[in-house]
């Protein structure tokens, strides 16, 4: 069957980088770029899902990752692709799942695997945060993320999707007294340029953000960069798609790995109850722009809630707390 799109599409010349471009498309009902692939991995946190403390081999993972746990066990509830240790860790096509903090203390951040508020029977990811600590570089922020890293063979084209829920304590952001840049809650490295044997270091941040100091709602946020934080392209432009807050919502993206020309990262969110809406349609570089051989996202943050000391300090003032519900994680390698 023929179906035609209506595209808009526009084009940011980045400064930075000369002849560096990301064409953002805008395409309603497109949900075909989701559809496909291997998958890999899929949990709803039930069966035997459990946290523990870590005590895999250490080699490989970069020295600056410390005060990590594990997830392990088998989500009985779906047929297949449903072991962390199986179909990632141990998996060539995958890599190793484990959370990391980077610092900080259990009165700061947690994660936990808890029944569902409001729905007993169903098990969720809970990502808690409500204080800052010194981390790495000397600074002083926020963070908790899974992580897949060690990939073996890096991810070119991928998709994930995953349920979200912010508690209701995000829309005291909407009157935090400055523009928000930094709230991460997804990160993609293609390659991680804290290796210091990795030359061509490049990272994709999907983030929360709101543009301006007055009073507004949150929106999404996304931007590439080049080692050093050179920044490639960015989709900050706060569309017209809200952050959900207080209520369910589905988060799809598809990532593949390309030039200016062929690079893509694709998202959508469907709020429980209502159509899916396309956040990000990207084309532009999504490995560093000088690499002869580019060869995929080597690592990831699948699920991530990372901010800076001032945000963390803002939601303490009020007596707020960041938390993030995760749910119905899956991970597809290829299209």
């Amino acid at each position: 069957m023929n179906t035609k799109y209506f595209i808009i599409s526009s084009f940011l010349l980045m400064s930075l980088l000369s002849g560096c471009t990301a064409n953002k498309n805008t395409v309603n009902g497109n949900s075909t770029v989701l559809t496909g692939g291997d998958l890999l991995f899929q949990t709803g946190f039930e069966g035997t899902s459990k946290m523990v403390p870590r005590t895999r081999n250490e080699a490989g993972v970069e020295s600056h990752h410390y005060e990590t746990d594990d997830i392990v066990g088998v989500d009985n509830t779906l047929a297949d692709h449903n072991d962390f240790v199986k179909d990632l860790d141990e998996n060539p096509k995958a890599g190793e799942f484990f959370v990391e903090y980077t610092g900080g203390d259990s009165t700061k951040r947690y994660v936990k695997i808890i029944p569902e508020i409001g729905n007993p029977k169903n098990h969720v990811l809970q990502f808690w945060l409500n204080d800052w600590w010194l981390a790495t570089e000397n600074q002083k922020k926020a963070r908790i993320q899974a992580d897949i890293y060690n990939i073996k063979s890096g991810f070119k084209e991928f998709h994930q999707s995953v349920r979200v829920f912010l508690n209701d304590d995000f829309k005291a952001l909407e009157k935090y007294p400055s523009p928000i840049t930094w709230l991460t809650i997804s990160e993609f490295w293609n390659n991680e340029w804290w290796v210091t044997t990795e030359k061509y270091g490049f990272r994709v941040t999907l983030g929360i953000g709101k543009p301006t100091a007055a009073e507004s709602k949150l929106h999404f946020i996304l931007n590439a960069e080049d080692a050093g934080q050179k920044e490639v392209w960015n989709d900050n432009d706060h569309s017209a798609v809200e952050v959900p807050i207080g209520k369910w919502f589905t988060m799809n993206y598809y990532y593949k790995e390309g030039n200016d020309k062929t690079g893509r990262f694709y998202m959508t969110i469907t709020p429980e109850g209502e159509k899916e809406q396309v956040v990000f349609d990207v084309t532009g570089f999504t490995h560093n722009t000088y690499d002869p051989a580019p060869n995929g996202v080597t690592g990831y943050s699948p699920l991530k809630l990372y901010t800076s000391k001032e945000l963390v300090q803002f939601m303490k003032d009020q007596n707020k707390t960041l938390q993030i519900f995760w749910d119905d994680f899956k991970l597809w390698r290829n299209k």
